[in-house]
Formats: structure tokens, sequence, C-alpha cells
């Protein structure tokens, strides 16, 4: 019996994809018949475009795309948590000392209305900066912003391991990171199409299981060295950073979605839409039995 080809997106590679380059270098997708093909789209945007259009069948990227995109009509939900919280750095250029300092300055972003920058809007609105006190400007993935940073077309940004390692290394700073910010927001999620998982719900049943599967084996500390060298292949990340990355995700709890983690999500976008009428409930974008069952077998 031939494996399910699953089409999987991704915005950026990094810490966070760790779950995922262990599960294919392990086999766990094979092991449980299917076969993940896995690009790397560069573009929250773009990716969102192509999860509700059919070229991806799966994508992993903030929980708000989903909300934002149900409410214009499309039939997304999140089925799993991809990844913690991330510790995204907020990076500034050496000139930069407070967040006060960013007024009349370009920010970099992935999307200027999507994911974390609406976050960070919201942490400029609570230090007296307005919307039209400074410019958000998109230029992609990780790779991208920490490339715009470096050719000075911004002066700040959030940035995951190991991009914000190495702007601090080439003399920018860190104001802080968003888990000083807003501790209980919750991560990337996997997401998917109610079209899509109608016909193939089992391989989605599949997918979530071999994923958290390797989460699990990563929460293991007699993994570390194996672990480690995974990345290599991945990113260009010395093993000293890796090492470290390893003891934080080994500290920390399964990465989860909950309904509250959610209630938060669907908050921050009221927000920042102004939708009319009430907030709709948690269960409008997330299922988790996908997972549930997968976990259950």
């Amino acid at each position: 019996m031939s494996a399910t080809r699953i089409r999987l997106a991704v915005i950026s590679e990094g810490t966070s994809s760790w779950p995922l380059y262990v599960a294919a270098a392990r086999g766990l997708f094979s092991r449980a018949g299917i076969d993940v093909e896995m690009t790397v789209t560069g573009s929250s945007v773009k990716q969102l475009e192509q999860l509700i259009a059919g070229g991806y069948d799966i994508g992993f990227q903030q929980s708000d795309h989903v909300v934002r995109a149900v409410e214009s009509g499309a039939d997304l939900f999140a089925f799993m948590a991809f990844a913690h919280a991330p510790e995204l750095s907020l990076m500034v250029a050496p000139s930069v000392r407070t967040l006060a300092d960013l007024r009349g300055q370009i920010i970099v972003v992935d999307g200027a209305r999507t994911g974390y920058a609406l976050l960070l809007r919201k942490l400029l609105n609570q230090n007296g900066l307005a919307d039209a006190d400074y410019r958000m400007q998109e230029f992609g993935g990780s790779q991208e912003r920490f490339e715009a940073m470096l050719a000075g077309r911004g002066v700040a940004t959030l940035l995951n391991p190991p991009f914000d390692q190495r702007l601090l290394e080439k003399g920018f700073c860190s104001l802080g990171g968003t888990r000083d910010f807003f501790p209980d927001y919750p991560g990337p999620i996997g997401a998917t199409s109610r079209r899509w998982v109608a016909q193939n719900g089992g391989a989605l049943e599949a997918f979530a299981g071999a994923m958290r599967e390797a989460c699990n084996w990563l929460k293991d500390r007699s993994n570390k060295a194996d672990a480690i060298g995974v990345l290599p292949a991945r990113l260009d990340m010395d093993e000293r950073l890796a090492a470290k990355a390893f003891d934080e995700y080994a500290e920390h709890p399964l990465p989860c979605i909950t309904a509250q983690g959610m209630r938060e999500v669907i908050e921050v976008v009221w927000d920042a839409e102004r939708y009319p009428g009430a907030r709709a409930a948690p269960e409008k974008y997330l299922d988790l039995s996908y997972l549930r069952r997968a976990l259950a077998e």
C-alpha cells in the first residue's frame, strides 16, 4: 500500500521546527504511512492563500491566521499545536534604546496584520505609540527579516533563534522577548481545511501522531546528542546554541493549544480587525479530535 502524500507548508525554518526534522529523520512519517513533502514559503500571507486554495494540505503558522481566514469564509481549522510559543526577541538597531525610539521608524515584519505583528502593535500601543507613529514593512520569514535588518531597511523586528543571536553578534540589541511581553499567548499551530480532511482524516491522524511522537522523543534528555545531530542539515547553528535550545525544549511541557489560548487569539484579532458582533467561540477555529484519536491508539 502506497503512502499518502501530504503537502506541508512552513513559513520559515528554525528550532521551532525541530519536531518536524526529527519526525522526518527518524522515519516516523513513513512508519505512519504518510509521505510528507515540505515547502518553506517565506511568507505567511502567500502560505495562507495557498492553504485556502488547496495548494497545500497542512500549514504551520500562527493561529490568528486561521481565525482571520475563517472570518473571511475559509473552511480552515487548527488541529494541533506545532511548537511552543517561541521566545521571539524584539531585535533593534544599536541606535534604539527604548520602545519610544521606534516613533517614526520602519519595523520589519512578516505580515503587517498577521501573527506576532499584531502582538507587537498591541505592545507599542500599550507603550504610547499609535499605529500612525511608525510603519510596518513586510519582508517575509525569519531569514528575510534578518537580512532586512542587516541591510538597514528597518530598525526593529521580532526574530526567533538562531537569527536573533546572529544579530546580537553583529552589534544589534534586544528590548525583550515575547514570553516577557505575552506569557500566555499560544505558539504555532497546524492547520488544514475541512475540505481536505473530509477525504484524508486518517492521514491527518497519522501526521498528528507522528508529530507528537517526535515531540516526546525530543523531551527525552538521553536523545540530546542525536537531536542536536539532526540540525546541521537544516540550520546553520553551532553546537553550543543547539544544546541550549534542546535543554530549553526538554524542560517545557509538550506544546499544546487550548480553548483558553484560542480565546486570547480571538481577542487580539477582534481588536485588530474590529469585527462587528460578539467574539466567536474557540470551536469555530479549533478541532483537536484528530490529535486525540491519534494519541488514543
